[in-house]
């Protein structure tokens, strides 16, 4: 893995539930372009595979390739599935992902920024609230949360007990049929001072010419040192 440029901010990027790193990629290529200038990206794949074919699941998400792994970051059953909108006080596979983390943070980091998209983006506001709580191998500037929300795991609970101070971007879709847009609004009152952006369209990225003049400028707001 090549080093980026000094004057690039790191990002580290957490995928979304029944993805991996090669997919993830591929789907943020229009968001990588428009931002080839300023950032530098790093994709990781989560350890917990999944197997579950259901039509609830975040299968928006889904790797299409017949030779790609499916993966997750935690699952909500003891049968291995996922669903982001059920309260439950299953984490399952959640210590292995964390441990994955940790190893990135070590291995390729520092990083400046992380980036998450659905259940990556839970992942990364548990991972703001880490960095909240001091975790020493959980550091970085700031962070952006696509189709992002608060992780209904009880297990979850005590990453949001401490108002996040950690800069963030919320991106969100109104038409969003995976992770209703009123789930990535309520998990912005856990951070202080959130940024948004909201689109008309559903469960992806934006990443047209409309929307980079706000990822620039939040990504330009932090500070390098």
């Amino acid at each position: 893995m090549s080093a980026p440029s000094n004057s690039k901010y790191k990002v580290l990027c957490i995928h979304g539930y029944r993805q991996n790193a090669k997919i993830f990629r591929e789907k943020m290529g229009a968001f990588r372009k428009i931002m080839k200038s300023q950032a530098e990206f790093v994709f990781i794949t989560a350890p917990n595979d999944v197997t579950e074919i259901l039509p609830n699941c975040e299968n928006a998400e889904s790797a299409t390739a017949e030779n790609d792994s499916n993966r997750g970051w935690w699952f909500s059953t003891r049968e291995k599935s996922y669903r982001a909108q059920d309260f439950t006080d299953i984490d399952d596979g959640f210590i292995t992902s964390v441990d994955v983390i940790r190893a990135a943070f070590r291995e390729h980091g520092p990083f400046d920024g992380v980036l998450g998209f659905s259940q990556g983006a839970s992942m990364v506001s548990i991972l703001c609230g880490m960095r909240e709580q001091g975790d020493p191998d959980i550091q970085f500037k700031f962070a952006v949360l696509v189709a992002g929300y608060k992780s209904r795991s009880g297990c979850h609970d005590t990453f949001y007990t401490k108002p996040i101070s950690v800069p963030s971007l919320h991106v969100f879709g109104d038409t969003d049929q995976v992770i209703p847009k009123e789930m990535s609004i309520d998990l912005q009152k856990y951070f202080l001072d959130p940024k948004t952006i909201e689109h008309p369209g559903g469960h992806f990225i934006p990443a047209t010419g409309q929307h980079k003049p706000t990822y620039r400028t939040f990504i330009e707001s932090i500070s390098r040192s």
